[in-house]
């Protein structure tokens, strides 16, 4: 797996030394295990999805971590980015709306003894009496870059975001002051929407 995404893409070699020591099949079902490092999205819990190891990868290295970076994740998902964060040094904060994925991911990151902060929430809010965070990643579609993240992100931090409908723009946001930004974008990709609020029953697959 590291070595196709090393061909199809310079990407940091941080980001990649950490994928190459994040098991990705702790994070999938038994039955995904056989195709677990092929470069796809798999099915997990509440219908969501694991991304494919290309866009994580485009993600991190699009995020410029630094070790010991404040870190805002919006949608934890099963943790394999956040346990992939937590590798490269960052301090992380994750928000989850589905309470079983928020649960196992939780259990599989303190079994690999990656420590991360949870919250069960809405990552529209985000965790403003947390803030600010040197970085800020989102990992499901988002309709417009989301204000609210946006006031959370320190002055001269980075957010990562999918902005889009059906299909997303990868964009950078960068905060050059109090009331200044600048916007890449970074190619076009697939991920499930970003939804208010929080899923209150736990669902399974």
């Amino acid at each position: 797996m590291i070595e196709q995404l090393r061909k199809a893409f310079p990407f940091d070699e941080n980001v990649l030394d950490a994928m190459d020591k994040v098991p990705r099949h702790w994070f999938v079902d038994i039955s995904y295990a056989a195709v677990a490092y092929s470069n796809r999205p798999l099915q997990i819990a509440a219908g969501q999805t694991i991304s494919q190891p290309y866009t994580v990868a485009m993600q991190t290295h699009l995020l410029q971590l630094e070790k010991w970076d404040k870190v805002l994740e919006v949608g934890t998902g099963c943790g394999y980015q956040t346990a992939i964060l937590v590798t490269m040094g960052a301090m992380v904060y994750t928000i989850e709306r589905q309470k079983s994925l928020y649960l196992q991911a939780q259990k599989t990151l303190l079994d690999m003894g990656k420590p991360a902060i949870f919250h069960y929430g809405d990552g529209y809010e985000g965790k403003p009496l947390l803030a600010p965070f040197d970085k800020i990643i989102v990992t499901c579609g988002a309709p417009e870059i989301p204000q609210k993240l946006l006031a959370q992100l320190a002055v001269g931090g980075r957010m990562v975001v999918p902005v889009g409908g059906d299909m997303q723009q990868m964009t950078v946001v960068e905060r050059l002051s109090e009331n200044d930004y600048n916007v890449t974008t970074h190619g076009h990709y697939k991920f499930v929407p970003m939804l208010e609020g929080k899923a209150e029953r736990i669902i399974k697959n």
